[in-house]
């Protein structure tokens, strides 16, 4: 990896930890938001943990900071909104800018810029109503599985493999008032990428006996397998990170990351999905990668924060 680009924490002035936020992965943020502020503090940097519970001017209205570091996941944190405020605030932050933070949030239209450029994705169906359920499963055919578009960790996820399966798991989607689709089901090897100012960290092969990689299998169970070095020939690794770095140029995403693809029983890889605010827990994928890369996690959210000097 590069060398650090800010040498002294000083430089960084006051600095605000954002995490919390009012959406479904709250809980996520907060433990996320701990670990790098009590990173920062062992890095010496001036830092305040600020636990977004309504808006983000309400939080940050009192203090007078000069960057910001976003651990807020999904909706609020993640999809452009609180970065247009930042903005408008003239505040520094980490990680990418208003556009590609909407455009990844919404893993259906980040598909279609991806199809739009030429790279796999798996093929999928918009379901607005169960009027679409049929032509989902002449499409598809089954296993399914269906997806809200604006919702992360896995919220609102699951697998059909009949009719009445894909018509509770498109209700159960719904919930989250944003679009629903059903994706071709992969049958494969799933892998992730993360993504640290410009440059790819060590790919991870990911295991659960679940169903999927589901919130329970991110954040709980002990089960779940992560192998980092992943067991790719070196050229595999390297066209993966490639790919990981292609996808998020396509999309516009800066500063940091995580792309998450499989690669199925043909051999072709099949982009899935690109983080913005990716985890940062003990059960996360990116301070993983990172540490492979020789990386510890104190460093990472460094080199996290160092992403808000654009």
């Amino acid at each position: 990896m590069k060398a650090r680009s800010i040498k002294q924490a000083a430089d960084f002035g006051r600095v605000a930890v954002l995490m919390g936020g009012t959406a479904a992965e709250r809980e996520i943020s907060l433990n996320s938001g701990n670990a790098v502020y009590q990173a920062l503090l062992r890095n010496k940097v001036n830092v305040t943990a600020v636990d977004v519970q309504t808006t983000v001017l309400d939080a940050l209205h009192e203090t007078a900071f000069d960057r910001v570091i976003n651990i807020i996941h999904g909706r609020g944190g993640e999809d452009g909104v609180l970065q247009a405020v930042l903005e408008t605030l003239g505040l520094p932050y980490s990680g990418s800018g208003v556009l590609a933070s909407a455009l990844s949030m919404d893993k259906l239209r980040t598909k279609l810029c991806w199809e739009g450029a030429g790279l796999t994705s798996p093929k999928w169906v918009l379901i607005r109503s169960e009027l679409d359920i049929q032509r989902c499963i002449t499409e598809l055919g089954f296993p399914v599985i269906v997806k809200p578009a604006l919702e992360g960790s896995s919220l609102g996820m699951s697998k059909a493999g009949t009719e009445e399966q894909l018509i509770q798991a498109w209700h159960e989607a719904a919930q989250y008032q944003c679009d629903v689709y059903a994706e071709a089901w992969v049958t494969g090897k799933e892998y992730t990428i993360g993504i640290l100012n410009g440059e790819a960290l060590p790919v991870i092969r990911l295991e659960t006996p679940h169903v999927f990689y589901d919130y329970d299998a991110k954040y709980r169970a002990d089960t779940t397998q992560y192998h980092c070095p992943a067991g790719l020939a070196a050229d595999v690794e390297n066209e993966l990170a490639e790919l990981a770095l292609q996808a998020c140029r396509i999309i516009g995403v800066t500063g940091w990351g995580r792309v998450d693809v499989f690669i199925d029983t043909q051999g072709e890889t099949q982009l899935i999905e690109v983080n913005t605010v990716p985890g940062m827990t003990d059960h996360s994928l990116v301070p993983m990668a990172a540490k492979q890369a020789g990386l510890d996690f104190d460093e990472l959210a460094w080199r996290i924060l160092e992403t808000s000097f654009k």
